[in-house]
């Protein structure tokens, strides 16, 4: 079965840190760029962060510059958002998606219907 599951959401504090994962099964991330998106109740979906494994390229929100990074496991098939210093606005839904883009392209059209889409794990940070 071909499909993207997150996991590692959760409640934590403000300052706090959480490592969500972006686990592919059924393809392989090759050529791909992989985003970590983003949707809080009321408000717009985001592109939080971008990657593209095998070029290289990395696109992060400026919300969240400095305070997350996104990695990669080859062998695991997996794409991480690790996130630091988080803030009570860093609440959200996060969902993963991959597709033949670039990761600017990704993250800049967070409402483009993408290949693979996972369902999204809850992050909530209390102040």
């Amino acid at each position: 079965e071909v499909q993207l599951v997150e996991s590692g959401g959760g409640l934590v504090q403000a300052g706090g840190s959480l490592r969500l994962s972006c686990a592919a099964s059924g393809f392989t991330f090759d050529g791909r760029a992989i985003g970590w998106f983003r949707q809080a109740p009321g408000k717009e979906r985001e592109g939080v962060s971008c990657i593209n494994i095998s070029g290289g390229s990395t696109y992060y929100a400026d919300s969240v510059k400095g305070r997350f990074t996104i990695s990669h496991d080859v062998a695991k098939n997996t794409v991480y958002l690790h996130m630091n210093s988080l803030k009570p606005e860093d609440t959200a839904v996060y969902s993963c998606v991959s597709d033949f883009v670039t990761t600017t392209t990704m993250c800049r059209h967070p409402d483009y219907e993408y290949i693979y889409r996972g369902q999204g794990t809850q992050v909530t940070v209390s102040s």
